[in-house]
């Protein structure tokens, strides 16, 4: 191991720093290397980070992306009760409905309408309107809301 004394810098890691404005001779003189007129060569002469001479820059022209709540949404299936008239069964279910294609697997299910119904029904859904409500309890049904 050398001394810290004897310490030298790679050869051609180190060199002077470039002055400008002094002169033709050092050459870089007159223009100082910014060339003839246009904004780089005026003092202050940059322009901020993303700045396109005023036309809409990029960042401002693309959509805004990140967080959604869409993915969080409770997406509920419809079902009316002629429907279940139709389907001429006593106990309905969730996987019932699913079953007869009347609603989507992982959705919650709704029953609405207020139509009569023709039997009894004992129905178990994740929700109902007071006017199918009313109708299945008219017939002597029953209504479950899981």
């Amino acid at each position: 191991m050398g001394l810290l004394s004897e310490l030298v810098p790679s050869p051609g890691s180190d060199r002077s720093r470039k002055r400008v404005g002094r002169g033709r001779g050092s050459g870089l003189g007159q223009t100082s290397a910014k060339g003839h007129k246009g904004q780089l060569a005026r003092t202050g002469g940059r322009v901020r980070r993303g700045f396109e001479g005023g036309q809409t820059p990029l960042h401002r022209r693309l959509p805004k992306f990140g967080f959604s709540n869409e993915s969080f949404k409770q997406q509920v299936s419809e079902v009316t009760l002629s429907n279940l008239n139709q389907l001429g069964l006593t106990d309905i279910d969730l996987n019932t409905l699913v079953k007869n294609g009347l609603a989507k697997e992982g959705f919650l299910i709704k029953v609405i309408g207020n139509t009569e119904v023709k039997n009894k029904l004992n129905l178990k859904v994740n929700k109902i309107s007071e006017g199918a409500k009313s109708s299945i309890l008219k017939a002597g049904g029953k209504v479950e809301v899981v």
